[in-house]
C-alpha cells in the first residue's frame, strides 16, 4: 500500500508540475500573441485602456551573446522591470549596400519574441542614427564613401539609404507590434536630434519613413531636457521624452517638458544609471558630472527611480545591461582638447547587471525601490548564476608578421581613406619604397586614428590622434620600405564631427618640405588569418601571436591582458575586441558559448611589441589605468 501511495503521490506531483508548466506556457503565449492595445491619454500611458507606468531597461542584442538573451530578460523581470528597450544597429544589419543580415546575434525579431515570452514589452529605437557609443553612431561606414553625402539631413541620397534600411527592419519587426499580437509598444523617431541640429523637415522625413514602413504603434522622440534640445529634436505630433542622468535636482529636469506639453505622459527615455569609458581616462560608475556626490553609486540611481515612481513617471534605465562592444563595434567621442576619445570595448556602463550579466549593488537597490512602489506584484526569483571559470596562465608561442595578408595593393599618389577603399573597420598599411636616403620631420596632415611607423625592421614611432600627434623625426635609408600601419579606433558617434570622420591618413604627407607621393595601400580588415604562417621564431616584425588553453568545463571568463601593449584578441574565431595598456579596461569578456571543452585557440594582434606574451582567465573585470 505504501508503495502504491508513493507512486500515486509521484504521479500527482508530476501531473501538478506538468499543469504548472502548461499554465506558464499558455500565459506567456497569451502575452506574446493576444492583441493588446497601447497608447496614451493626458498624463497616462494606457495598456488595454488602463494607466501603465513603463519600467524599462535598455539592453542591446549585438552586445549580449544570443545564448544569454533569455537569462538577461529573466533578470529584468526579477528586478521589477516590465519592458526592454533596444536600438537597432544599421551598420551591423547592412554591412554592404543592399545586403542585409538578421541572423544569429543580429536576429532582432527573435530578441523581441523572447522578451515577450518572458513577460516583457519592447520599445524599439531604429534610428537611423542611434549614437550608443557605436562606430559612426550606428551608420554604416559605406555612407562616407560618397564625399557629397550629408548624413542626418534631408540629402536625398541619405534618405534613400535610410528608407531602404527602415523597410528592411520593418519586415522583421512590424508583425511583432502590440496591435498585431506582439510585444512592441513604442518606436522612436531618430535619436537625440536636438543635440545635433534643428532640421524639422529632416525629422519629419524620418518619422514618415518609420510610419510608411508599417510601424503604427506610438511614436516618440528622445532628447535632452533643455529648451535647445527640445526645440531642435521634437515634432508637434510626436510624443516627446527626455534623457538625463542620476543626479540631484531631478524634479527640475521636467520643467521645460511640462511647460510645452502639460497634458502628455512624462518619461525618462534614458535614465543614465552609469556611464561609458574612454581609453586612457577614468572608469565610471555614474555620469561624470556628479561632482562630489558622497552617496554610494548604487544609491544615486535608486533614489532617482524612487522620485520618478512617486510622481507616476515612466523610465528606461540606460543601461540595464550594457554588455560588450565586441569586435570593432566601439565608437568614439571628441571635445575641444582631444580630436578623438575612443570608447573601450567593455560597455559595462556601471549597469545593474555587469558586463557578464551578474547583478551588482545597483540591481538590488533599484529592485527594492520598485518593490516598495508595487507591493502587490510578486517578482520572479533571480535565475541561477552563470558559471565562471578561471584559466591558468598560458603563453602564446607561435608568431607571425602581416606580410601574407598584404595582397592586391591599391596604388595612389595621395593616401586614400578606408571608406574610399570599401573597407569599414580594421587597419590600412600605407607603403612607400624609399629611393634615396633622407632625413627630417615626417609630417602627416592627420592620422585617423593611431599609426605605427616603421622603416624596414625599425620601429620609428607611433602617432596617436588623441594627443594631436602628426609628425616624427626620421632617418630613412634608400631601398627600404616606409610603412605606416593605421588603425581605425572607432568613428566619432556624437556631435558635429561624426559627419566626416573618415579613417586612415588624411591630407598630404611630407618629409621636410617635400611631399611624398606614390603609395601602395593594403587593406587589413583582420577578418581572415588563414593566410598567415606561424613559426616558433619571433622577429622584429612580429605582430600576431597564437596559443591555446584547454578546458574540462566551459564558463564565462575574462582574459587578463594587462601584460600586453595594444591590439585585438580572437578566441576560437570570435573577435573579443580591443585592449590597450593605458586602461582603464584591462580584461576582455569571453562568454561560455564561445568556448569549448578541450583546446581553445587564441590569436592576438599587438602593434606594441609586447614583452610578455602570457594570458590568464579571471572571474572579474579589471579596471586600472597603467
Amino acid at each position: 500500500m505504501k508503495t502504491i501511495e508513493t507512486i500515486t503521490g509521484r504521479l500527482a506531483l508530476g501531473r501538478s508540475l506538468f499543469l504548472a508548466a502548461v499554465c506558464f506556457a499558455l500565459s506567456t503565449a497569451a502575452f506574446a500573441q493576444a492583441k493588446h492595445t497601447f497608447g496614451w491619454k493626458g498624463r497616462d500611458f494606457l495598456l488595454d485602456g488602463k494607466p501603465f507606468i513603463i519600467r524599462s531597461g535598455e539592453m542591446h542584442y549585438p552586445r549580449v551573446p544570443r545564448a544569454y538573451w533569455r537569462d538577461r530578460f529573466k533578470k529584468a523581470r526579477a528586478m521589477g522591470l516590465n519592458t526592454i528597450t533596444t536600438y537597432v544597429f544599421w551598420n551591423l544589419h547592412e554591412p554592404t549596400p543592399g545586403k542585409f543580415d538578421f541572423t544569429g546575434n543580429l536576429d532582432v525579431a527573435e530578441f523581441v519574441r523572447q522578451a515577450a515570452e518572458e513577460g516583457l514589452w519592447v520599445i524599439v529605437r531604429p534610428g537611423p542614427y542611434i549614437c550608443t557609443e557605436l562606430d559612426f553612431g550606428g551608420f554604416p561606414a559605406w555612407l562616407l564613401k560618397d564625399p557629397d553625402m550629408k548624413v542626418r539631413t534631408g540629402d536625398k541620397k541619405f534618405l534613400a539609404a535610410s528608407d531602404r534600411y527602415m523597410k528592411a527592419v520593418a519586415k522583421q519587426l512590424v508583425p511583432l507590434q502590440i496591435n498585431r499580437g506582439g510585444g512592441i509598444i513604442m518606436v522612436q523617431v531618430e535619436n537625440e536630434y536636438g543635440s545635433f541640429g534643428a532640421d524639422h523637415e529632416y525629422m519629419a522625413a524620418i518619422r514618415d519613413q518609420i510610419k510608411d514602413a508599417g510601424f503604427d504603434v506610438t511614436h516618440f522622440t528622445s532628447d535632452g531636457p533643455g529648451a535647445k534640445y527640445l526645440d531642435g529634436g521634437t515634432l508637434p505630433d510626436v510624443l516627446a521624452v527626455i534623457n538625463f542622468g542620476a543626479a540631484e535636482g531631478i524634479e527640475k529636469e521636467f520643467d521645460e517638458l511640462d511647460r510645452r506639453w502639460p497634458d502628455r505622459p512624462r518619461m525618462v527615455g534614458e535614465y543614465w544609471t552609469g556611464w561609458f569609458d574612454h581609453w586612457g581616462e577614468t572608469h565610471h560608475l555614474l555620469p561624470p558630472w556628479g561632482g562630489n556626490d558622497k552617496r554610494k553609486p548604487a544609491d544615486v540611481p535608486a533614489e532617482g527611480i524612487d522620485w520618478l515612481l512617486k510622481n507616476g513617471i515612466s523610465f528606461n534605465l540606460y543601461m540595464f545591461h550594457g554588455g560588450t562592444s565586441f569586435g570593432f563595434m566601439a565608437g568614439a567621442n571628441s571635445n575641444a582638447q582631444m580630436p578623438i576619445q575612443p570608447d573601450t570595448t567593455s560597455y559595462d556602463y556601471g549597469s545593474p547587471l555587469d558586463e557578464a550579466g551578474r547583478p551588482v549593488d545597483k540591481f538590488f537597490s533599484m529592485r527594492d525601490v520598485i518593490k516598495k512602489h508595487f507591493p502587490n506584484e510578486t517578482l520572479p526569483s533571480l535565475p541561477a548564476a552563470q558559471p565562471m571559470v578561471e584559466i591558468p596562465p598560458f603563453e602564446l608561442t607561435e608568431y607571425a608578421d602581416l606580410d601574407r595578408l598584404l595582397t592586391r595593393p591599391v596604388k595612389a599618389n595621395n593616401p586614400p581613406t578606408m571608406e574610399s577603399l570599401d573597407q569599414s573597420y580594421g587597419f590600412l598599411l600605407y607603403r612607400k619604397k624609399i629611393d634615396r636616403a633622407a632625413s627630417g620631420k615626417l609630417t602627416f596632415g592627420e592620422v585617423r586614428d593611431y599609426a605605427l611607423v616603421t622603416h624596414g625592421d625599425r620601429r620609428l614611432g607611433v602617432l596617436d590622434r588623441r594627443l594631436n600627434q602628426r609628425s616624427l623625426d626620421v632617418n630613412l635609408n634608400a631601398g627600404q620600405n616606409l610603412d605606416v600601419l593605421v588603425e581605425n579606433m572607432g568613428r566619432i558617434n556624437f556631435g558635429p564631427r561624426l559627419v566626416d570622420d573618415r579613417k586612415g591618413l588624411v591630407g598630404p604627407i611630407t618629409l621636410g618640405t617635400d611631399t611624398i607621393t606614390g603609395w601602395q595601400v593594403f587593406r587589413l580588415p583582420m577578418q581572415d588569418f588563414r593566410p598567415l604562417r606561424f613559426s616558433s621564431k619571433r622577429s622584429a616584425k612580429t605582430m600576431v601571436f597564437r596559443g591555446s588553453f584547454s578546458l574540462t568545463a566551459t564558463g564565462d571568463t575574462f582574459l587578463d591582458m594587462s601584460g600586453w601593449e595594444k591590439g585585438h584578441v580572437w578566441v576560437n574565431g570570435h573577435h573579443l575586441g580591443r585592449f590597450w595598456k593605458i586602461g582603464p579596461q584591462q580584461t576582455l569578456y569571453v562568454p561560455a558559448s564561445w568556448l569549448r571543452k578541450g583546446r581553445n585557440e587564441v590569436i592576438v594582434m599587438d602593434v606594441g611589441n609586447p614583452k610578455s606574451t602570457t594570458i590568464k582567465g579571471v572571474k572579474d573585470l579589471i579596471f586600472a589605468n597603467l
